[in-house]
């Protein structure tokens, strides 16, 4: 979407009323320029072109960042806004608001190579308010303008080199450029499991409702895994079952029998009470590897089925999932939630490295190619300083400094008519 452009808000320097002031430091400002830097690095010599060129002297410019914003034709700069979700489906504290985050950062990276003509000075993502969004300031600008600077801002142009032509209200250049780089958003999104919902209005944003819809896709299946698992178990309970009837029909109405059987099933009763001890046992064990799990993730390598213990003889299905078998798989997905944060914020951290790295790389290289060219003025300036002592002692000291002396005498007395000059041409063109 487009902004009205507030520096002073996107650097946080006063607190808007549905901005977190706790969760400011969440924030992540990836560029930072002074605006009027950047003016003076695209159009002075433009400037200095132009003004060369002008007979009158009010058709000069003398400041070409106060011609455009006292103007009516261009903005200083422009703002661009880019958000994925809605505090519905990705709050900035969900799990879908820290993917989108990534998501974000990942598409700001590279937005200054896919829009060459956009000189930016400002990208801030926000973290502090409802939903995770990036403000991205900058100046468009025309290079090779046959009307005003050859260099000058514009908008429209720095579009049409694109190739994004207007056709109408309803589809502007800057609507094609917008939706160009919405569909740019939206591949780098759909790399984190997000897709594009389109609501057919101008506010169109990535939505994670189908990304939610899969993750419960793939919950159901596992659920479907496990409850056959469980209808298996239960099946060899019921032949268990049958047999232990058909065992009960041939004792038939004998009371010794019966008096056995009671005796086997006590015995039987005492066995099931022991195993059941044993497995409660073993399930606290695996309630104890859950923990070391989460505290040693390394750990974290034996398969689900040899960590839930086996159903009792005369444990029911339902019982066993809802007492045992949940339990753990609970434990398991906060386990793997707890991971997966943990990755993404070490995975954060290792960008903003690699970013300032490479920041720091450029600037290096900068300063080295500055540094090659003090040495070589440097070299120039000693091989003028050789030459001036060698003039002096060809023309003697005395002569030298009578010289200088002279020289410097003339120079002043023309930087003072020059002066005097000014005056005469001011108080006549008042």
């Amino acid at each position: 979407m487009i902004g009205k452009g507030s520096i002073a808000h996107n650097e946080r320097k006063f607190i808007a009323e549905n901005v977190d002031a706790a969760r400011t430091i969440r924030n992540v400002v990836l560029q930072s320029e002074n605006v009027k830097d950047i003016y003076h690095e695209l159009f002075d010599e433009a400037i200095e072109r132009y003004n060369a060129k002008q007979k009158r002297k009010d058709r000069k410019i003398k400041d070409y960042y106060e011609h455009i914003r006292t103007g009516k034709q261009e903005k200083v700069f422009h703002e661009a806004i880019f958000q994925i979700g809605n505090k519905d489906d990705t709050g900035c504290l969900s799990r879908e608001g820290q993917i989108a985050r990534l998501a974000l950062l990942d598409f700001a990276k590279d937005f200054q190579k896919r829009n060459p003509q956009f000189r930016v000075f400002g990208i801030y993502l926000h973290m502090d308010e409802a939903t995770p969004h990036l403000h991205i300031d900058f100046v468009p600008y025309v290079t090779g303008s046959k009307r005003g600077p050859d260099t000058r801002v514009s908008m429209k142009q720095a579009l049409a080199s694109r190739g994004f032509v207007g056709k109408g209200r309803e589809n502007t250049e800057y609507h094609q450029w917008m939706e160009s780089e919405k569909h740019e958003l939206a591949k780098i999104a759909e790399r984190y499991g997000m897709i594009w919902e389109q609501k057919g209005t101008h506010r169109e944003h990535l939505d994670v409702l189908n990304f939610k819809k899969e993750q419960r896709e793939q919950e159901v299946a596992a659920l479907e895994e496990q409850k056959a698992q469980l209808q298996k178990e239960t099946a060899a309970c019921h032949e268990l079952a049958d047999n232990l009837h058909e065992e009960l029909l041939q004792t038939g109405n004998e009371l010794q029998k019966k008096k056995a059987e009671r005796a086997q099933e006590e015995k039987a009763a005492e066995q099931a009470k022991a195993t059941a001890d044993k497995y409660e046992k073993s399930l606290k064990q695996a309630k104890n590897i859950a923990k070391d799990i989460q505290k040693y993730a390394g750990e974290f390598s034996k398969p689900v089925d040899e960590v839930l213990p086996e159903a009792g003889m005369l444990e029911s299905a339902k019982s066993y999932r809802d007492k045992k078998a949940y339990p753990v798989i609970s434990e398991l997905e906060e386990l793997l939630y707890g991971l997966y944060l943990k990755y993404i914020q070490v995975k954060e951290q290792l960008d903003q490295v690699i970013y300032k790295y490479d920041r720091l790389k450029n600037s290096n290289h900068v300063l080295a190619e500055q540094k090659q060219e003090l040495i070589s003025e440097n070299a120039v300036l000693r091989e003028e300083k050789e030459d001036f002592r060698r003039l002096k002692r060809a023309v003697g000291e005395e002569r030298s400094e009578y010289l200088i002396q002279n020289e410097k005498s003339r120079e002043m007395a023309e930087k003072n008519r020059r002066k005097v000059n000014k005056r005469s041409h001011d108080r006549d063109a008042r």
